[in-house]
């Protein structure tokens, strides 16, 4: 395979996915599930984490996706075991590219599902012990003229801006120095994989 895009990092946790759930482990006790995705654009997520006084023990993954959100998901699951869970709320898909040894810029979309799935199953876990809404994703600051972040592109996607013009429209990204359009591109395609 001497085209191959991907890292040696990749292509081992694609091809040798770590802590992957199993048909047959059903036994698996979780204590948490988070699950994220699409099924419709075929990128769709399952985590379940064990936890034990606030430290994951313990995870399992299923994926319908790419050699990208398997690789990520591989690694973020490696990651994560010993982890406090208010350290592992905070991994970004950026966290996991750089372990990863990069991605295709095309791909790196892929990488988001894992850091989703994985918030989505501390929260559950957090509403199971009576702590809704203790912790809070930290955002990353997208447009820097005027202080818009990847949680407000977000808001605006679910809110109907799916497109760069109606983002515009509802956040004013990119009417100053326009820097912030490759970067909120890239986002909105992720955005249209988890929840188109």
């Amino acid at each position: 395979m001497s085209d191959w895009l991907y890292s040696d990092t990749v292509k081992e946790h694609f091809t040798n996915p770590r802590n992957v759930l199993l048909e047959d482990e059903s036994s698996f006790a979780a204590d948490a599930r988070g699950q994220t995705g699409n099924i419709k654009c075929g990128d769709q997520m399952l985590m379940l984490l064990q936890i034990k006084d606030d430290v994951i023990t313990d995870v399992r993954w299923k994926t319908y996706g790419c050699a990208s959100a398997i690789a990520s998901t591989s690694m973020l699951s490696e990651i994560i075991k010993g982890m406090p869970i208010e350290q592992a709320y905070q991994i970004k898909p950026e966290d996991l590219v750089e372990k990863l040894g990069g991605l295709p810029v095309n791909k790196i979309h892929c990488s988001v599902l894992g850091d989703k799935a994985l918030r989505s199953a501390i929260d559950d876990y957090l509403a199971k012990t009576g702590r809704t809404g203790m912790l809070k994703e930290a955002a990353t600051e997208i447009c820097h003229c005027l202080g818009i972040t990847d949680k407000d592109i977000e808001a605006a996607y679910r809110n109907g801006a799916h497109t760069w013009e109606a983002l515009q429209q509802a956040t004013k990204i990119g009417t100053v120095c326009g820097g912030c359009k490759e970067q909120a591109m890239q986002l909105l395609h992720g955005l249209e994989h988890l929840y188109s």
